[in-house]
Formats: structure tokens, C-alpha cells, sequence
């Protein structure tokens, strides 16, 4: 099985106790698919409790669905907007969920606990003698070192000495241990390695939950991000036929999986894996450093379906930095005024990271590839929000210089409207093929993945759709789990 159910009973035992100590629920993942179903009593407790607080409670807002207030929110409908054409110049509309309203500010506490619950339910983690350690190029340890302090359990969090500075800070409260690896976004291999010396030094007190192989990260997103998209594409009634694409950052390929539960809704769909132009390890088999912050590269994640995406996109980290100050500088937002947006979408601009802009500015150039018209849809995600990044405007302004109106004409006609379609390749089953062979030098040569297995992601039809399956068998020992810290 890809996600390990074997009920280790023993520890099983310590994990239910640590949560009938702490009073700690678990969330299942029909739950977070659907909150209305949570017991009325968490959504009393919840209506006191902030946002981020580190209290239990906020597992349950491990969903797209979060009332979108920092204090004291329940449930509502799936949080996405979508963008103004004032800033997209595509004939098609492109809609993205909005990943500010989670705890932590990024939808990556959801994959995090994707790949911890089944493990603390099943007892293959040890929450009371063993530390979660979180691999990460940026959001995925926020997530998990977060959620680790729900469950009151110890953790390590791990990630590139260049991310932004307000992922160190925010670490340093939550986290046992912050580990600065060597380089950016783009030195995933770093990671893998301190994990690797880690392993050595910890041996049997670490469990190792690495994003980019472990299937818990793909199910929360094919079932949970999956779900909310389909949702809100009924909320804005578009018909089937025009649900044209849709485009994620490859990053650790968790996000990803949602494009395989939408091309089973909506079977025309086209999957397009993005990227940053400055590594274009999909497109070119390239390498390199990038500042799009958190996406992760030079390999092809072990839970990365090759062979269902359709479409790589490369992205230019510098038109992604100038569109992030056009949307957060106050020279920008008048500008932006002066093209026509109203002032809730001004502020809706703040739903933007880096890594989301990207994300839109790849969505941008499969509309135009595909030459859609104003019928059809194109969906994408807004990882995190632009509070996660404003130390970075004070950077770009010693780089290059002020940002005034001219430099807001120049990044909105440049770095978006002036967006084409090049270094977007559409994959031949053969193209495919070459992408995911990428995945033998990483995962079977470094990382102790098998042969067979790699051929089995390849040439087992049943390989994929059998992950879908395992999120009933996880609920099953949520629920039990959950009933035996409840009782007395």
C-alpha cells in the first residue's frame, strides 16, 4: 500500500492517549471536504479561537472552507476569486482558490496533515517519542511544524537558507528545530540530504515526512483541493465543456493531483505543470536557481503523475517579483485604479504569493496557447498570500530602485499582458515518458525508490487510481481513533 495502514497497536495506544490528554480531535477527510458535517460543538469552540492560534481545534480548519476572518471564523463556501481581466488580457476567465484563509496562510498545513494523520492513527509515527521532521522549500515545513504543535508532538522543520525571512521567524515559534539548508528554491537535493544525515544521526527517534514522495500529500489534494475546485466551478454555474485547464506550479506535486480529479469530472481538461523559466527542469531538463519561492525543482517529484499531464509552462521569476510589487506597492494600486478595478479587487490582490502569481501568469499562457474564448474557464491556485513575502519589496526597492507609475505601466503591460506563448510545450505520450524517466536518477539512484516500482507509476493502470481508495480506509481510523479519545 502507498500509505502505510499497518496498525502498529502499541503506539497506536500512546498516540490516543497524548490526544485524550490535550483534548485533540482529529478531522477526517470528509470533513475537511465538507465542514458543515463537523460536530457542532468544534464549531462552537472555534467561533473564540484565532486562525493561527496553536490550539487542536484548528485541525479543523484544515479546509478550503474557512470563514475568511483571522478570529473566530466557522465555515462558508470555497474561498476563490477570480482574476480581473484588467490584469490577465486573456479572452478566458481564470479562477483560483485562495490558500490565505488556512492556519499558517497556505494550503500546505492541509498537505502536512495529509501525510501525518494516517500515521499518527495507524501508530507509525510516535507523537510522544519520536519528532516529525518536514523537508521543505518553504510552506510544506511551515504546515507541518504547525501542525505538529496541534498534536503536541515534537518537530523539525527544513528549508533553503534563502527563503524569505518571515518563514524563519515564524518557524523559530512553533518548531523544535529549524534547519537552514544551503541554497534556494530551486536546492531541493540539499534537503534530501540533510534528511539522509539526519536519518543516520536519529536513526528510530525521526520520522521523515518528505512531501515530494509521500502519497498522504497527493490523496489531500486529489480529494480536498480537488473536491473545492469542482464546487466552485458549479457556484459559478460554467458548463462542463468550458472547463479548460488546469495549472499548478510542479513544486513537491501534491497540488498537482487536483488535475487528476478534475480530468475525471471533466475529461476534455488539460493538466499544465508550471515552472520557473530560470530551472526548467520539465521543459529542458534544465537546472538552475529561481526566486519563485517554494515550487521546488531540479527533479520530478516521486508523486508527480507524468503520465497525466498534458502541458509544461515555464514562468520568468522576474515578471512574477515586478508583478508582486505592482500589486503591493501603493504606486501599483492607484495604477491599478486608473485601469479600472474596483477597490475589493485591489484587496483582493493581497491573496497573491510569488509562487501564485506564477501560477496565474502559466494559467494566462495556456489561454492564450489554446486560444479560448470568454466562455471558457481556466483554474489555478493561490498557494499563499503576499504577507508571507513584504521583506521582499524592501529588497527590490535597493535593486531596482522606487517603484513609481512608470515602473506600474511597465510591469503590467511587461510582465503580463506582454505574456505569449512560449516555453509552453504540450506532451506526446513520448514527452511524457522522458519527463517521468527523469524520476530514476532521484528517486531509484539517490532515494531507494525500486525499479519496479518506477515502472509500476508508468505501466500499472491502476496505479493512480487506486490512491483515491485509501482516503475511506484512513477515515475509518480517524473516526475510531477519535472515539477512543473520547472515551472515558
Amino acid at each position: 500500500m502507498l500509505i502505510n495502514l499497518n496498525v502498529n497497536e502499541e503506539v497506536r495506544k500512546k498516540n490516543i492517549q497524548r490526544c485524550k490528554e490535550k483534548n485533540i480531535l482529529l478531522p477526517t477527510f470528509k470533513q475537511m471536504m465538507d465542514p458543515s458535517t463537523v460536530p457542532a460543538e468544534i464549531k462552537e469552540k472555534l467561533s473564540s479561537v484565532g486562525l493561527w492560534d496553536v490550539d487542536p481545534v484548528n485541525l479543523f480548519r484544515i479546509t478550503w472552507k474557512n470563514e475568511p476572518t483571522k478570529q473566530g471564523g466557522t465555515f462558508g463556501g470555497v474561498n476563490y476569486i477570480e482574476v480581473p481581466h484588467e490584469i490577465t488580457g486573456v479572452k478566458a476567465r481564470v479562477l483560483a482558490l485562495v490558500g490565505k484563509w488556512f492556519p499558517t496562510g497556505a494550503h500546505k498545513v492541509g498537505a502536512t496533515y495529509g501525510c501525518l494523520a494516517p500515521a499518527l492513527v495507524s501508530g507509525n509515527f510516535d507523537s510522544v517519542n519520536q519528532q516529525a521532521v518536514w523537508p521543505s522549500t518553504g510552506n510544506y515545513c511551515r504546515g507541518g511544524a504547525y501542525n505538529s504543535a496541534l498534536l503536541s508532538c515534537q518537530s523539525i522543520a527544513i528549508l533553503p537558507e534563502e527563503m524569505s525571512q518571515e518563514r524563519f521567524n515564524w518557524l523559530k515559534t512553533v518548531a523544535g528545530e529549524v534547519i537552514a539548508t544551503p541554497g534556494c528554491e530551486s536546492n531541493v537535493k540539499e534537503i534530501f540530504d540533510k534528511c539522509h544525515e539526519l536519518d543516520e544521526e536519529r536513526g528510530a527517534h525521526i520520522v521523515i515526512f518528505n512531501q515530494f514522495d509521500q502519497f498522504g500529500n497527493y490523496l489531500w489534494h486529489y480529494k480536498v483541493t480537488g473536491s473545492a475546485i469542482e464546487e466552485a466551478l458549479k457556484d459559478e454555474g460554467v458548463a462542463p465543456d468550458h472547463v479548460r485547464a488546469y495549472v499548478s506550479a510542479t513544486g513537491s506535486g501534491g497540488t498537482l493531483a487536483a488535475g487528476d480529479y478534475l480530468k475525471k469530472q471533466f475529461p476534455q481538461l488539460k493538466i499544465a505543470a508550471a515552472e520557473a523559466l530560470q530551472c526548467p527542469t520539465l521543459l529542458r531538463n534544465g537546472f538552475g536557481g529561481h526566486r519563485i519561492e517554494g515550487i521546488g525543482d531540479k527533479h520530478v517529484p516521486w508523486v508527480h503523475n507524468v503520465k497525466n499531464t498534458d502541458l509544461v509552462v515555464a514562468i520568468d521569476d522576474q515578471d512574477c517579483i515586478d508583478l508582486y510589487r505592482l500589486f503591493n506597492e501603493p504606486a501599483g494600486k492607484k495604477y491599478l485604479k486608473k485601469m479600472g478595478l474596483e477597490d475589493d479587487q485591489i484587496e483582493e490582490l493581497s491573496y497573491f504569493g510569488i509562487s501564485g502569481i506564477g501560477n496565474v501568469l502559466g494559467a494566462m499562457k495556456i489561454a492564450k496557447y489554446y486560444e479560448m474564448t470568454e466562455e471558457d474557464v481556466v483554474f489555478t491556485v493561490l498557494t499563499d498570500s503576499s504577507e508571507m513575502y513584504t521583506s521582499r519589496l524592501k529588497e527590490q526597492d535597493e535593486i531596482q530602485g522606487k517603484f513609481d507609475e512608470y515602473a506600474a505601466v511597465r510591469a503590467l503591460a511587461g510582465c503580463a499582458h506582454h505574456q505569449d506563448i512560449d516555453n509552453v510545450k504540450e506532451l506526446s505520450y513520448y514527452d511524457r515518458l522522458a519527463v517521468h524517466n527523469l524520476k530514476y536518477y532521484t528517486w531509484v539512484e539517490q532515494q531507494g525508490k525500486t525499479y519496479e516500482e518506477i515502472n509500476a507509476q508508468w505501466y500499472d493502470e491502476n496505479y493512480w487510481k487506486d490512491i483515491p481508495q485509501i482516503a475511506d480506509q484512513i477515515d475509518e481510523l480517524i473516526e475510531a481513533f477519535n472515539k477512543e479519545v473520547l472515551a472515558d
